[in-house]
């Protein structure tokens, strides 16, 4: 594959502006300039399609018939105005509809083409007998956000720091290299943005609309749900969808079985998930009924602090990201050793004393054995297929 050929299926990679050749477009131009109107129209369309469906399967048909320089400025184009909206959200779900879309590519791709693109990400991939291998740093990099069983470290063949991988899976981590990329939004002077929010208002009204956010609720009839008692793992993971970022699939589902277990009624879950980047209502709410209708509505027991603490999720030392003097500080409640397990730490906030020495809640059936969870085999409430 040539190179232009490249950049022109590629448009994140660095170098893909020579697709312009001599041409110099600067960001004013394409907000403004006549001349740049179809590539602001197919921006525009697919920063929609992404809004509307963040797994990159809704067609941009101007995208297919655009030559490949219009079709990078329409890349440039969506990229620079989210990068501007308000709420980060809708950035990070354009980012997994791009790389879902370079995914459709990656995975007919021959190898000499995937080895290509991840060194122009900055990953090495090897060459090996119709294979390739990726270092064990790199591999962990990008494949602990996939919530896939089959990409967990413990089924890999791991040989001398090099995982050895299929063509597909290279593809799948590649497409995970694209999403980092695309979610961070682009360094722009404060002009830039005051331009772009006013050229490009009815867009950003539109975009909001459309993305799905967390609706606030109060809980099962007759027994209130009270947020200022959670522990502060809980509140990150609030955090992290609210502000559109992925979380693990660990914490999707201790998440919704917490909050199953301290009252709150199924749209209060479903809705706890709709700003997450690749959210998707129908899987969404079929992953929250698994989880909280097991036995006749017990639902699946909450992950112990060991257990979250293992998964990368406890928060008790503080968040220095917060916005909220509450979570940046570290939370001596939980370095008491009687406290075990999150619900414990709700009902001693809710002023239920619990004794030193106490297990942890008797909170029905575990994880380990149920089809899909944390370990693999239960699985927490994914927004669509990442």
């Amino acid at each position: 594959m040539d190179e232009r050929s490249l950049f022109a299926e590629y448009p994140f990679l660095p170098g893909a502006e020579a697709l312009l050749g001599e041409e110099s477009v600067s960001v004013r131009h394409l907000l403004e300039d006549p001349v740049y109107e179809r590539a602001r129209v197919i921006g525009r369309a697919r920063v929609l399609a992404s809004v509307d469906d963040p797994r990159g399967v809704r067609d941009v048909a101007e995208l297919s018939q655009a030559h490949a320089d219009v079709r990078f400025l329409s890349f440039l184009f969506a990229r620079l105005v989210l990068s501007v909206a308000p709420s980060p959200a809708s950035l990070r779900r354009w980012a997994v509809a791009e790389a879902k879309r370079s995914h459709a590519r990656l995975a007919a791709a021959p190898v000499d083409e995937l080895v290509e693109v991840a060194r122009r990400l900055g990953y090495v991939l090897e060459p090996r007998a119709g294979s390739v291998t990726m270092s064990l740093s790199d591999y962990l990099k990008l494949a602990v956000p996939i919530r896939e069983g089959e990409f967990r470290l413990a089924r890999q063949e791991l040989r001398r720091g090099e995982v050895a991988l299929d063509p597909v899976r290279a593809a799948r981590l590649l497409q995970e290299a694209v999403r980092i990329r695309l979610s961070a939004p682009v360094p722009v002077h404060a002009d830039v943005v005051r331009l772009a929010r006013e050229r490009e208002a009815d867009l950003l009204a539109e975009v909001a609309r459309r993305t799905p956010l967390p609706v606030a609720r109060t809980g099962v009839p007759g027994q209130a749900l009270h947020p200022e008692w959670f522990p502060p793992c809980i509140r990150k993971m609030q955090r992290s969808l609210q502000a559109g970022e992925n979380l693990s699939h660990a914490g999707r589902f201790a998440l919704a079985a917490f909050l199953h277990r301290v009252g709150a009624d199924f749209e209060t879950i479903v809705d706890a998930y709709r700003g997450a980047p690749d959210f998707d209502e129908s899987i969404t709410r079929y992953q929250v009924e698994h989880i909280t209708l097991r036995d006749q509505g017990m639902g699946y027991a909450v992950p112990e602090c060991d257990t979250l603490r293992s998964h990368g999720l406890c928060a008790r030392e503080g968040d220095p990201t917060a916005t909220h003097e509450i979570d940046r500080a570290s939370d001596p409640r939980c370095f008491d050793p009687k406290l075990r397990h999150p619900l414990q730490y709700y009902r001693w906030r809710g002023g239920q004393e619990v004794a030193r020495g106490d297990e942890p809640p008797s909170e029905g059936p575990t994880t380990a054995g149920a089809p899909g969870g944390p370990e693999g085999r239960a699985r927490g409430p994914s927004t669509g297929s990442r």
